[in-house]
């Protein structure tokens, strides 16, 4: 039999900051879930979606106060989507591995993971510190850059990216800042510089905003994607970006890239910040994919033992989660 044998808080520092148009971060606060049935344990982590009001404590709280079946099937019906439900769901898929003696890959039908040409984020910040954090990241290895925007002045900070990294491809993240910005013709004038995405440009909820645009570039859905109930409304879009944390875990995201799939969305993977613990399931779900943004962990002062590591800008697998 299954139990619950912990759900805490931990505190992770960011290297430097993690600036995005709502606000900056220095650390992360992620919740761990450990299960086990006697013999085994598995673990899972999971992000509060701050911008829904999510908390790590109250993540904490509510996987404590769950009482339904400790099965990833019942987790669906239920407990509410969030990062709760990804910490559990993600440490019963664990444990299952463990169990069986054989990676969660296996176990869900899926093909051996490869590594990932994973993108890196380029905070918001003014031009010419944008440029430099660029011309770092491609040093680095990184052939895909993601630049926060935030509506005002975006030209010019993607026009300094460009310069610090002249070969790298670029993806934006407009944060829902463009709802008072003629979103096709700022579209074209990025993609005049190479840009190939922009992710959430509009609030959630008002995506009818983008009724009629003929935007140039595919337009991904960020936070007005969490399940594969949301896909029916998203049909302005083109993309979507698949977050364990919004799906609430490993087994909804599985389900909600196939539903996008045979929709005719592209299908981008994206995280929140966190550990390697959190960003090792994404990976899964992140094989194949059009657009790969998994650098959680990244950018953090320091990861656990047995981490995904990096090398020429791809991630490679770690042995902390799901080896089996």
């Amino acid at each position: 039999m299954i139990h619950l044998l912990s759900a805490t808080v931990e505190r992770w520092p960011v290297a430097g900051a993690f600036i995005i148009s709502r606000g900056a971060k220095t650390d992360v606060d992620v919740v761990v879930c450990t299960v086990g049935d006697g013999t085994y344990v598995g673990r899972g982590e999971g992000t509060a979606i701050y911008y829904e009001g999510e908390t790590a404590e109250g993540c904490a709280a509510a996987i404590r106060a769950y009482a339904g079946p400790l099965d990833r099937q019942s987790l669906l019906t239920h407990m509410p989507r969030g990062a709760a439900r990804n910490a559990l769901d993600c440490a019963l898929w664990d444990l299952e591995a463990k169990r069986a003696g054989a990676p969660v890959w296996q176990l869900a039908g899926l093909c051996q993971p490869a590594p990932l040409p994973t993108a890196f984020t380029i905070s918001l910040g003014d031009p010419a510190t944008m440029e430099a954090a660029a011309r770092t990241a491609a040093g680095r290895g990184f052939a895909l850059l993601k630049c926060k925007l935030t509506g005002e002045g975006d030209r010019a900070r993607i026009a300094a990216v460009r310069a610090g990294a002249p070969d790298a491809r670029l993806i934006v993240d407009a944060n829902e800042s463009w709802h008072d910005l003629d979103i096709a013709a700022e579209a074209q004038a990025l993609a005049d510089l190479g840009v190939e995405m922009v992710e959430q440009p509009v609030i959630h909820g008002q995506e009818v905003a983008l009724a009629g645009v003929r935007a140039p570039l595919p337009l991904c859905a960020d936070e007005s994607c969490h399940t594969s109930a949301d896909l029916e409304r998203l049909g302005d879009f083109d993309a979507v970006n698949i977050k364990l944390d919004k799906a609430g875990g490993l087994t909804e995201a599985l389900a909600l890239r196939q539903a996008a799939r045979d929709r005719g969305f592209r299908v981008m993977v994206g995280c929140m910040l966190g550990t390697s613990l959190g960003i090792a399931p994404a990976a899964l779900v992140a094989q194949g994919a059009d657009w790969i943004d998994l650098d959680g962990a990244l950018l953090l002062a320091r990861d656990r033992d047995g981490a995904l590591t990096l090398a020429d800008g791809l991630l490679q697998p770690g042995s902390l989660w799901g080896a089996g």
